[in-house]
């Protein structure tokens, strides 16, 4: 179990995901790494049987991914947060306390209130103290402790499922089959009829709801008709990038770090160079940035979008 977790630690920590992940042909890296691949399934599979699911007084819905990093899991929580608002709930954020994690807890704080022990468990209960009458959980789809009564599980349309490979031999936390433990499925961005198809197929007949999600910048009248330096440590800083250009932003330049990156000194020299452009960086980003360093620096804000918002509000609805 301890091993399952360090690697799992490790991978997200200061992590450069490698290009051989979402490359679907079998490359040298894939049959070296096989091996430690197999070892990560079999402990996972020994927690799975001897873990026991605990049920608890309050609702507790799941936002979690089985592709590491990068699916949009955080904005999406946020969302749900807000849905439940809407629906007269009391909601609450459970979100594990890792050291490098300080970036999405900061985030979540401006939405709501956010229970952040080691434990899960001891979090759903403090905020069952609280008097809040419904959890969220960002990330948790693997913690096999907790009963959720509501699981969604995120894909990114560019990424898909990579090369279908568990870690460290590719970017699945789980076998895809995984997925019937869930309850729906949001794709962050364009509608992808072949990551359908392939989940589909793991399903065993189960039919599961599909939504789509988009990014909206909030703050895209600051950013508009000025040259761009973008710069990103996240799951796929390419996304990121991606999104500044399709809103016709003008990136001169992008500079891509590790998940979760401490930004050092050398770090904005390199970016900011001699240039007059201005420059920009996620919301996840900024909040890793010292406050002596913030100076000149754009955040882009973003709202998720989800399309048939209604028909998840309502499926939500059931559970709470």
């Amino acid at each position: 179990m301890l091993l399952t977790k360090r690697l799992i630690y490790y991978l997200k920590m200061k992590f450069k995901k490698p290009k051989f992940w979402d490359n679907k042909k079998i490359s040298f890296w894939i049959i070296l790494l096989f091996p430690l691949s197999a070892i990560y399934l079999i402990i996972n599979f020994i927690i799975k049987v001897i873990k026991t699911q605990k049920k608890f007084p309050i609702p507790v819905i799941c936002v979690g991914n089985i592709y590491l990093g990068g699916t949009g899991k955080t904005p999406l929580v946020r969302k749900i947060f807000n849905i439940s608002k809407s629906l007269g709930k009391n909601p609450a954020f459970v979100k594990k306390n890792y050291n490098y994690l300080f970036d999405e807890i900061n985030m979540l704080k401006l939405t709501g209130k956010i229970y952040t022990h080691k434990n899960r468990e001891e979090s759903i209960l403090s905020a069952f103290a609280d008097k809040h009458n419904v959890v969220i959980l960002d990330d948790g789809f693997q913690d096999f402790s907790i009963k959720h009564n509501f699981s969604i599980l995120c894909f990114n349309s560019i990424q898909s499922v990579g090369n279908n490979f568990i870690i460290p031999s590719g970017p699945l936390r789980e076998p895809l089959r995984s997925i019937s433990r869930a309850d729906c499925i949001v794709i962050n961005g364009e509608k992808n009829l072949e990551l359908e198809s392939r989940l589909n197929k793991n399903l065993n007949k189960k039919k599961l709801p599909i939504f789509y999600s988009k990014y909206i910048i909030k703050n895209i009248e600051e950013l508009k008709n000025k040259e761009i330096i973008a710069f990103a440590g996240i799951g796929n800083p390419s996304n990121f990038f991606s999104l500044l250009k399709e809103n016709k932003l003008n990136v001169k330049k992008t500079y891509s770090f590790p998940d979760h990156h401490d930004y050092s000194q050398k770090d904005f020299e390199k970016i900011e160079g001699n240039t007059s452009a201005i420059i920009v960086t996620t919301e996840k980003d900024y909040y890793r940035i010292h406050d002596n360093q913030k100076q000149n620096i754009y955040c882009v804000k973003v709202e998720l979008e989800i399309e048939n918002e209604d028909k998840l509000k309502d499926l939500i609805k059931q559970y709470l």
